[in-house]
């Protein structure tokens, strides 16, 4: 039997993984809320269908559902309900493809820091909340 290090932290790691994939979402949600007009409008200039549910819908799953996986509440569906939430922002508003340098470099760098956070998200779909966690009480 091999003993890990790790092992004894596992929770805990499992919980600062969870913090740390949902900071920036809750911190650019909770702006997208407090400026909602603004965020209807960024929706209506990438093209968004209904630009106003589309903004809705950002600010729920960037905060309210960046809040319940950080806290680990419905963990395993939610990560996976967030990572194509996390492919559909990557696809509408990082279309690196469509431009040219400079916004095209830094929209390709955007585009795939989203598919490795799906990465993230998909890994804690499959490993789950931890202990330290609303599902693991």
């Amino acid at each position: 039997m091999r003993y890990n290090l790790l092992d004894n932290q596992r929770d805990a790691i499992i919980l600062l993984a969870r913090i740390l994939l949902m900071v920036l979402f809750i911190i650019t949600g909770w702006a997208k809320m407090l400026h909602f007009d603004g965020t209807v409008a960024y929706m209506t200039s990438l093209g968004a269908p209904v630009p106003m549910v589309a903004a809705a819908i950002s600010v729920i799953m960037e905060f309210f559902v960046g809040i319940m996986l950080t806290i680990g509440f419905f963990t395993r569906p939610l990560a996976l309900l967030y990572a194509l939430f996390v492919l559909g922002t990557a696809l509408l508003g990082h279309q690196y493809w469509t431009m040219v340098d400079p916004d095209r470099t830094a929209n390709m760098i955007n585009f795939y820091k989203n598919i490795s956070i799906i990465g993230g998200l998909l890994l804690l779909a499959v490993t789950g909340p931890g202990k330290y966690s609303v599902d693991g009480r």
